[in-house]
């Protein structure tokens, strides 16, 4: 039997902060005590906040290890590799590895590597490669003409625990603002404007065509294999209303207050990313994430595109935001994400769960990831 004690520890629970130690045995956390440990091999903390394992819901940060640079592959497994010692060196001890099915571009990388990559993560999982715990959540664009045979197999993968239904379409959801959408794509993708009318003209035509019945495939797989499901990108209350009746249990970063206030009072888990809350609003104009937080509607952080962003912004919250004190900013980042997605082994420090634990040096500049274990086992 393994055993250790984190003493002199600023404990973070799901609902207070206690002073004192904790014991995990074999990777389970089985005493949690507001007195320090004098036991001999206890580790001491020396003052700093011992937090939850991070839960992230959304990053497609594999993205940037498999394309560092554009036309540059890297080999998919070191890829996956490289990815995860970044999300762990974050905090982050379980991650769902956002990978998209289908693109607005039919020859963007993420359509040509789709299968390489999530192989490639398989690999490193079950080789024992990987620091983190990986899952994969599956981003299905609906307006993507060959989105249900991208989808095919890939959904009866073993690491698969989400899906999620986005619609990239100009003029709707994250782009309401045609100027925002010929702004990002232009720049993406260095079209002139009559190619840019044309590209949007196509994107129109996709969604009116598979948007609709794309939808409806990702929602009845989903519940037919006891997966989570998500909404992104919801604009209106009718968006709310549709995932609702679809039966969602998270809202992926709302482009309005209007949508986050209907998606919070409806039960959804309402995420926005932690570069919108750190950077101190949307790259694209929608609704700030603070503007969320100061009206109570943030429920979960992804750190999207930046892992250490996701403690930063939990902390953001606790320092910037009255609504929210150290425990309530903390299950943005663990508990809540945790019970959304039905991992109830995780996610908080209690007797009974997993031993993903993070020491945390909560300086006034940012907060310092210290050591990081999962299931006992430091990992970085």
């Amino acid at each position: 039997m393994t055993e250790q004690i984190f003493t002199n520890a600023k404990i973070v629970l799901a609902n207070d902060v206690i002073d004192g130690a904790v014991q995990i045995k074999d990777g389970i956390i089985t005493d949690v005590s507001d007195r320090a440990s004098n036991l001999p091999g206890a580790e001491d903390m020396g003052g700093d906040y011992l937090m939850p394992g991070l839960v992230e819901l959304h990053t497609d940060n594999l993205d940037k290890h498999l394309t560092p640079r554009p036309k540059t592959r890297w080999p998919a497994t070191a890829a996956v590799i490289a990815h995860d010692n970044q999300v762990a060196s974050a905090g982050i001890t379980t991650v769902f590895d956002a990978v998209s099915i289908g693109d607005v571009n039919e020859g963007s990388e993420r359509i040509v590597r789709l299968v390489e990559s999530v192989e490639a993560l398989a690999h490193a999982q079950d080789n024992d490669l990987l620091r983190a715990d990986h899952k994969l959540h599956l981003r299905c664009e609906t307006s993507f003409p060959g989105m249900i045979e991208a989808l095919g197999t890939l959904v009866e993968m073993p690491l698969v625990k989400m899906l999620s239904v986005m619609d990239h379409t100009p003029g709707q959801r994250q782009f309401v603002s045609l100027e925002a959408y010929y702004t990002y794509y232009q720049g993406k993708y260095g079209l002139n404007d009559e190619e840019m009318r044309k590209f949007v003209a196509t994107r129109r035509r996709d969604s009116e065509l598979y948007s609709a019945k794309h939808r409806r495939h990702v929602v009845e797989t989903a519940h037919a294999k006891g997966l989570a499901l998500a909404s992104h990108d919801d604009a209106t209350n009718a968006h709310v209303a549709e995932a609702v009746a679809d039966k969602m249990t998270v809202a992926e970063f709302p482009t309005t207050l209007e949508a986050a206030k209907a998606s919070h009072e409806a039960g959804l888990g309402v995420m926005m990313g932690g570069p919108n809350l750190v950077r101190g609003g949307s790259h694209n104009g929608n609704v700030a994430a603070g503007d969320l937080a100061k009206n109570g509607y943030l429920d979960i952080i992804s750190s999207d595109y930046v892992p250490h962003s996701l403690l930063h912004g939990a902390m953001k919250l606790f320092d910037d935001f009255n609504e929210y004190d150290l425990p309530r900013a903390i299950r943005t980042v663990s508990l809540n994400p945790a019970t959304q997605v039905d991992l109830t082994d995780r996610g908080e420090i209690a007797v009974g769960k997993r031993g993903d634990l993070i020491r945390v040096h909560h300086s006034p500049h940012h907060p310092i990831v210290r050591g990081v274990w999962r299931e006992g086992v430091r990992v970085s």
